[in-house]
């Protein structure tokens, strides 16, 4: 069965898909002109849909047989201004799809286009998730709670996220763990404010804070093994108004990223061990919150093999790439992983003729659009196949 010639039947369809999401971007659970988008297709192709986590969509292609696989794709845009000057560029201010989540749903309705021309050659069912708020707290916890890999009973699920440092026309895949766990964190330090001149006074948050920043490094550099991949990453600190004050208190906002559970649990005690004597030595007190955002991705071996066999089937096996390191990114894919076997690829969507080389969240970000129609085909391909199993 030629996937690919049935994907580029309906390339220019999915590239007007795509890029009316791109100009319509939504945020968050908000994405109820998305979702009505996408709803619209579904009746036109006749497919049986239920909404989960108030905007997020299973839709699902019913076989001949009970077994079940899953495709799935996220749906929000980010808080972004566009600046590429595409004349389908967002017509919503402080929003942009520059994370390729446009692009996903194209591929997935395209898979769903085809798979649903052939839904009486399948073997099984074919159940496709659309995810909202995959950027923000991840709508894929609360679908999976409210049950979405049940009714029927999913035995495995596939994603892929497009990637810019990939070449369109290629993927890469990878085995085991793929993307890192997150723990978010904020703390306030509580100091005694006062004049700047007059110091002992005073218990200075400032200075606290500094010594923490500093001193939580050392984490990463001396206690974790260096062949493994984590990171504390400060990215906001807030305190005092004026030159010649000592604030009350300082605010701290960072966040955990760790690629194993271990680590995970090991990282967050010391934060907040060293966090307790720093405070305790600078006669100050604290505030911390350490929040449980998403866990590991782990790619199931044989479900990674399934999709390398169905993908080289389409692009050639040349175009496979085997990536050697995890990513400390996070994905709330992460969320699947941890309840059933799943494999999640990146699909490339580099072009440097086209000058398309900006990373996600970049405002200028952009996809070859020539990798929409090869993605649809490659989910096509590997739901079928693994349904074809053991038949």
């Amino acid at each position: 069965m030629d996937f690919l010639k049935m994907a580029k039947e309906i390339e220019s369809e999915l590239i007007d898909i795509r890029r009316d999401m791109h100009k319509n971007p939504e945020l968050d659970f908000q994405l109820y002109k998305t979702r009505d988008k996408i709803i619209n297709i579904l009746k036109e192709e006749n497919i049986e849909y239920t909404s989960y986590a108030e905007t997020g969509i299973k839709a699902v292609i019913y076989g001949n047989g009970d077994k079940t696989v899953a495709l799935r794709s996220d749906m929000d845009a980010l808080p972004i201004n566009e600046e590429t000057g595409k004349p389908f560029s967002s017509n919503e201010v402080g929003k942009m799809h520059a994370c390729g989540h446009d692009a996903h749903m194209a591929i997935a309705l395209g898979a769903l286009k085809i798979l649903n021309r052939i839904k009486d050659k399948l073997p099984g069912n074919v159940v496709f998730i659309f995810e909202p708020a995959e950027e923000t707290t991840g709508g894929s916890r609360i679908m999976i709670n409210e049950g979405v890999l049940e009714n029927p009973r999913v035995d495995s699920i596939f994603g892929l996220h497009v990637s810019e440092n990939i070449d369109a026309g290629k993927i890469g895949v990878k085995k085991g763990v793929v993307m890192a766990a997150s723990n978010p964190f904020s703390i306030k330090i509580i100091g005694k404010g006062g004049h700047g001149a007059h110091p002992e006074a005073t218990i200075d948050p400032i200075v606290i804070a500094s010594q923490f920043i500093s001193f939580i490094q050392t984490i990463i550099s001396r206690e974790i093994n260096p062949n493994k991949g984590a990171v504390i990453t400060v990215g906001m600190i807030q305190g005092g108004t004026a030159e010649n004050i000592i604030p009350e208190s300082v605010h701290i906002k960072g966040v955990i990223r760790s690629l194993a559970n271990e680590d995970r649990e090991y990282l967050k005690k010391r934060l907040a061990d060293i966090l307790d004597g720093v405070t305790k030595a600078g006669r100050a007190s604290y505030e911390l919150n350490i929040r449980e955002s998403y866990p590991c991705l782990y790619n199931s071996d044989s479900n990674v093999d399934r999709a390398v066999s169905s993908a080289a089937y389409i692009i050639g096996k040349d175009n496979v790439i085997e990536l050697k390191e995890p990513s400390l990114g996070v994905e709330s894919f992460a969320y699947f992983s941890q309840k059933i076997p799943s494999a999640f690829y990146f699909l490339g969507i580099r072009n440097k003729e086209k000058g398309i080389i900006y990373p996600a969240h970049n405002s200028r970000f952009d996809i070859d659009e020539s990798a929409i129609a090869i993605g649809a085909a490659i989910q096509s391909k590997i739901a079928y196949d693994y349904l074809k199993e053991d038949k």
